[in-house]
């Protein structure tokens, strides 16, 4: 085996050198655990999925019943015709108690319309019902219910020629 002079300058660099090595390799062991960690991968993006959508408002096409139909297209009535209708308490007295029969086709559009009562005064508010009517067609599929299609509703109109139908006074 042969000897080894530590003296040797070859000898001692590469002892150094190994040292050196040795050294280096601890000191990055211990550098590692004080470096912060590497941040986790961004997640995958969600693909986008639309918003529920909320369920449509009941419409007169839904009706079981005319009580409903009625209900509905006195409702569709003020929404059509909000300037000249109020929700309100009924005043005392009324201006004029018009009373309009409205005859349906079987998508609901207007096929007549026929005035069952004029009043005695004011009589200027049968067209305003009338029109307001127009206005708030088609009131939605009648095919379902009973013959003939065709319901009745009473205007209630106060001094400022507003009305509200009875059939949401009740």
């Amino acid at each position: 085996m042969p000897c080894i002079d530590p003296s040797d300058p070859i000898e001692q660099r590469r002892r150094a050198g190994l040292a050196l090595l040795a050294s280096l390799t601890a000191s990055s062991a211990w550098l590692a655990g004080c470096t912060s960690p590497t941040p986790a991968p961004a997640p995958a993006p969600r693909p986008m999925v639309p918003a529920p959508r909320p369920a449509p408002a009941p419409s007169p096409s839904a009706a079981r019943t005319w009580q409903e139909y009625r209900e509905r297209a006195a409702r569709m009535l003020v929404e059509a015709n909000p300037s000249i209708t109020y929700t309100g308490p009924v005043p005392e007295p009324l201006l004029a108690i018009p009373v309009l029969e409205i005859e349906l086709h079987a998508d609901g559009s207007i096929r007549k319309i026929d005035v069952l009562r004029y009043p005695r005064q004011a009589k200027d508010t049968t067209q305003i019902a009338i029109d307001a009517v127009k206005r708030a067609a088609p009131f939605g599929d009648v095919s379902r219910l009973p013959k003939p299609w065709k319901f009745a509703e009473t205007f209630l109109f106060d001094d400022d020629r507003r009305f509200k139908p009875v059939t949401l006074d009740r």
